[in-house]
């Protein structure tokens, strides 16, 4: 189960998910020639990469649909539906803003951003598994395999920083 009715809300776990993953890419990638780029350009590239996604789900949501006129309402209903994309860079982005403000060094803040994301990433997959009501195996389940995910990309990141 990917999505959660809240009293005419629904949660679309998947797109947080995948949204937080996303993010984590980011900021793993985000460091040129080894060097951290700022927090506030972390930031940015965060949230303007969540919104660039989001963008682009919501444009196969839409035309994926099949043949039906394309509608306001249409285009609503997908960019609602596909908002946790892009809000899920939120956390990542403040956090390094956060990190940044508290005068710790743009490295650092790079790697709050990224403990952000993943911990979401996580957080989210158990969300998803508990709204479900999954078991308690498999709500751990979850929550370990995205959080291995997450740190496959943390790895890579140190991997690739240190060349």
């Amino acid at each position: 189960m990917d999505t959660h009715d809240t009293g005419g809300e629904r949660t679309e776990y998947a797109g947080a998910v995948y949204g937080s993953l996303l993010a984590a890419s980011v900021v793993a990638g985000s460091a040129v020639d080894g060097t951290p780029v700022s927090a506030g350009d972390l930031a940015v590239v965060l949230i303007c990469t969540g919104v660039v996604f989001w963008l682009a789900h919501v444009y196969a949501r839409v035309v994926s649909s099949g043949i039906q006129p394309l509608t306001w309402q249409r285009l609503r209903t997908a960019a609602r539906h596909d908002w946790p994309v892009a809000q899920a860079s939120f956390p990542p982005a403040i956090g390094a803003a956060f990190a940044s403000s508290l005068g710790l060094s743009d490295k650092a803040s790079t790697w709050v951003a990224l403990v952000v994301a993943v911990a979401s990433q996580a957080a989210w997959a158990v969300a998803a598994a508990v709204t479900a009501r999954a078991s308690p195996r498999v709500v751990a389940l979850s929550g370990v395999a995205n959080l291995a995910l997450g740190l496959a990309i943390i790895a890579l990141k140190v991997l690739v920083g240190s060349h």
